[in-house]
């Protein structure tokens, strides 16, 4: 996806009230959605949860779509690129910034975490949550990290940078709207990492690190025009925490 040289071409006409209100919606509802899920829900059946996560993943990721051509007048063949780069600068930034991530995540977690055993409390949880996933096994845990990595990777580039960020920038200097709408991603992953981690500086160092890659993602987004390398460099990420979530979990597969 890209953006359009035209402002009111894709973007919520001006500062409508009812734009305001869907941005708003936007920023609040995968919060919502993960308190419900992991918290409210906690002692629910799997049957309640997958229900509520399902209708749940619909509505975020049909939203921005349904909105952009039903309500802001969004065409689509008609969009130009925009920003200064390339989709190749594009891949190669997101590459190098994957790259980083993962090796970063992969070092923190052999060389500190795993020693330490501070990071053996997620296992458990990790586990109960996949379970419910109905993963029994390594190939299910690997349908599942597939899943997560290549497709949810995507769908949250498209959510995140290119209609939260994209729509706030409309509204504000890019820089604000870099730092607001990388807040907005942290707050829905501060209470998953609360869930498995606890009131811990882990949490928090955690939430910390999902709130700056956010933002490099939103700069890449700015900077080229293109979703490829936040993608690319987002799913780098998340392989690395199914990678770390498979090493705490894999005695459950008798590993």
């Amino acid at each position: 996806m890209s953006t359009t040289g035209s402002q009111n071409s894709i973007g919520f006409q001006g500062s409508t009230r009812a734009g305001l209100g869907a941005l708003l919606f936007a920023l609040g509802f995968p919060s919502l959605l993960t308190w419900a899920y992991f918290v409210a829900m906690a002692d629910a059946s799997v049957e309640a949860k997958w229900g509520v996560y399902g209708l749940g993943k619909t509505i975020q990721f049909v939203f921005p779509v349904a909105w952009m051509l039903a309500i802001a007048g969004w065409r689509p063949w008609a969009s130009q690129r925009r920003g200064g780069g390339s989709t190749g600068t594009s891949v190669g930034l997101g590459l190098a910034l994957g790259v980083v991530a993962l090796v970063g995540m992969l070092a923190l977690y052999h060389g500190w975490l795993k020693p330490t055993g501070q990071i053996a409390y997620a296992g458990t949880e990790i586990e109960r949550k996949i379970r419910h996933f109905g993963v029994r096994g390594t190939l299910s845990f690997l349908a599942l990290g597939a899943f997560y990595s290549l497709v949810h990777s995507f769908l949250e580039e498209y959510y995140w940078r290119w209609f939260v960020f994209g729509q706030l920038r409309r509204r504000m200097p890019w820089g604000l709207a870099v730092v607001l709408s990388s807040l907005a991603f942290m707050a829905h992953h501060v209470i998953l990492l609360v869930v498995y981690f606890g009131w811990t500086p882990l949490a928090g160092l955690f939430s910390l690190a999902v709130a700056v890659g956010g933002g490099a993602w939103a700069w890449l987004y700015h900077r080229t025009g293109s979703l490829v390398g936040p993608w690319v460099s987002h799913l780098l990420a998340d392989a690395g925490i199914f990678v770390v979530a498979y090493d705490l979990v894999c005695p459950m597969f008798g590993g």
